[in-house]
């Protein structure tokens, strides 16, 4: 697992985007060999989007050729509810690049078969060869997408239980009211997510510090889905400051320095 230290929220979505922006220019995607992006929603990659919808308007990217899955979806809300994530990365992302609408895809919480829908999304993403880069937060218990803690490692696309403490914290999308918040959601599982070919999860602010000292420095845990981060052979975890507040000072001190060596090996 690499781990990227930066100072502040707003390096991490400044690094995180152009690094995105790197990845798909680099791939040179065509119609007929397009680039999949997995993307999360929530507020930590809102910034992130921002920065990446500035370089698509200063002509630095497009997404004419590129494939978006998202992570999952309220279960009960219909795409055209406000607070649905189907809204969400419309309304704070996709509205604003060029990419077809056809190439986008959110899980249906309106569904009225769940285990079909999970299936079909599992199928259309290995339709198009896999996830080539999926970007994700987590949550303060360790979460990954709807992986709740106790969640399998080798879980695929279902409906999930959400925690108290998810609900609370997805409340400030609600009014500050818990009890709007849908108790279920449809996720990818964690060996759906393995999957991708890289990784990325974004980490910033105090309150993720134990999920980040749970990723680095503890063990695989089903209780801590982040951890199953250490199983990927491609990861990166982007830290700001106050997000590496529970590690040890030689922790820190170790990733930095192995990225300053990665820093000179050339390919």
């Amino acid at each position: 697992m690499r781990v990227i230290f930066l100072d502040t929220y707003d390096h991490v979505a400044q690094w995180v985007a152009h690094y995105v922006v790197y990845q798909i220019n680099s791939f040179h995607p065509t119609i007929d060999k397009p680039f999949v992006l997995g993307l999360p929603t929530g507020r930590t990659p809102m910034k992130t989007y921002k920065n990446i919808i500035t370089m698509h308007q200063s002509s630095q990217i497009s997404f004419k050729y590129v494939i978006i899955f998202t992570m999952d979806e309220y279960f009960g809300l219909s795409c055209e509810d406000p607070k649905s994530y189907h809204a969400f990365i419309h309304t704070n992302f996709i509205n604003h690049i060029d990419i077809p609408k056809e190439n986008v895809y959110v899980l249906n919480g309106d569904t009225n078969d769940i285990k079909n829908e999970c299936k079909q999304y599992e199928e259309k993403i290995k339709s198009y060869g896999g996830i080539d880069l999926l970007i994700g937060g987590v949550g303060s218990d360790g979460h990954l997408a709807f992986n709740e803690p106790g969640s399998s490692l080798t879980s695929r696309t279902r409906i999930k239980n959400l925690s108290k403490e998810t609900r609370i914290s997805n409340s400030k999308f609600f009014n500050d009211n818990i009890d709007s918040v849908p108790k279920f959601a449809l996720t990818i599982g964690i060996a759906t997510l393995l999957e991708s070919k890289e990784i990325i999860i974004i980490a910033t602010g105090l309150d993720k510090a134990v999920a980040v000292q749970a990723a680095i420095e503890g063990s695989i845990n089903h209780m801590w889905t982040i951890t199953c981060l250490q199983l990927h052979p491609k990861s990166i975890l982007v830290c700001d400051e106050l997000s590496t507040m529970e590690l040890k000072i030689k922790t820190v001190k170790y990733f930095q320095e192995l990225e300053i060596n990665n820093q000179t090996i050339t390919i």
